[in-house]
């Protein structure tokens, strides 16, 4: 449920051109850019696009953050020899420049999160879910009261793309 100041939306924080570029519904009944599987794998579609313009990952991440247009404009601004995020770390946006090292921070802490202590615990909602297709007009509440302990809070946790409890 994440919202920016600027206007991106969801886990991977989608601007709503990038999100339909990228294949995400946005319009008054659905916002894909808020839906967990669709927007990461627009993510990671996203990601690859910019590192096979950049060929470093660090510039893919911080393009991702700011924009190709930023990314570029920081190259040109730091000379012909800049390569890498570090090179151009002093002309990319503050944002930027915080969050390529906090992106890194998190890959790392995942993948060395037991030689640091740092447990698994449960998540709040169930792991084992199912999928329905829909192909008419239904409301969250119908599937809540006909299917039995799912209440329709935890429907609109799971289902955060649908604005207004219409699928």
């Amino acid at each position: 449920t994440a919202v920016s100041p600027m206007g991106a939306v969801g886990l991977w924080q989608f601007m709503p051109s990038t999100g339909k570029s990228y294949g995400l519904e946005v319009n008054s009944l659905v916002d894909e850019r808020r839906d967990p599987v669709r927007s990461t794998q627009a993510a990671c579609h996203y990601l690859k696009d910019l590192y096979a313009i950049y060929k470093d990952w660090s510039l893919a991440i911080a393009a991702y953050n700011c924009g190709p247009g930023n990314v570029n404009k920081a190259l040109a601004r730091a000379g012909e020899k800049s390569r890498t995020f570090w090179d151009i770390y002093d002309y990319l946006p503050r944002e930027t420049r915080g969050y390529v090292p906090a992106f890194i921070a998190a890959s790392y802490a995942y993948a060395y999160h037991g030689q640091h202590g740092i447990r698994y615990t449960e998540p709040p909602l169930p792991l084992a879910t199912d999928t329905l297709h829909v192909d008419r007009l239904l409301h969250l509440g119908q599937v809540a009261s006909s299917v039995e302990g799912v209440s329709i809070e935890t429907l609109r946790l799971l289902n955060p793309q649908y604005r207004i409890d219409i699928i």
